[in-house]
């Protein structure tokens, strides 16, 4: 074959250390190729402030999942409610087991929490049931 005809590629190191370990000069603004501005929903959640990561705030996220699907809670985007018993037993059986798994494991008053969202969840879904 000739080289005409061969394609190749470019391999760009995109490390931030040199094989020494030492920091390795950054591009200029320049060199960096543009982002493109993103438009649409990615772009307003980014923006908005995000809850602390810790173990309640796990469950709340899986308790509100659980609700949405009992119909309690609206679709944000539609403002419409949909019920979906299936996948609100789903959300409530995985808040039992992260309570099963982390039995022995949790503070008083995330163990108190998790206790009454259960018990919540699991009465409402039960009301629904019938």
């Amino acid at each position: 074959m000739s080289e005409e005809n061969e394609k190749g590629f470019v391999i760009k190191d995109k490390r931030t250390l040199d094989e020494t370990g030492k920091a390795k000069a950054t591009a200029s603004n320049e060199e960096r190729p543009k982002k493109k501005a993103q438009k649409g929903p990615s772009q307003e959640s980014s923006q908005m402030p995000l809850p602390e990561i810790n173990f309640p705030s796990l469950i709340f996220s899986l308790s509100s999942t659980a609700l949405y699907h009992l119909g309690e809670l609206p679709d944000p985007e539609t403002n419409e409610k949909k019920k979906d018993l299936l996948l609100a037993k789903h959300a409530i059986d995985t808040i039992a087991m992260l309570k099963e798994k982390t039995a022995g494991n949790l503070s008083a008053d995330e163990e108190k929490f998790i206790v009454n969202v259960l018990t919540d969840l699991r009465l409402r879904y039960v009301k629904e049931k019938k």
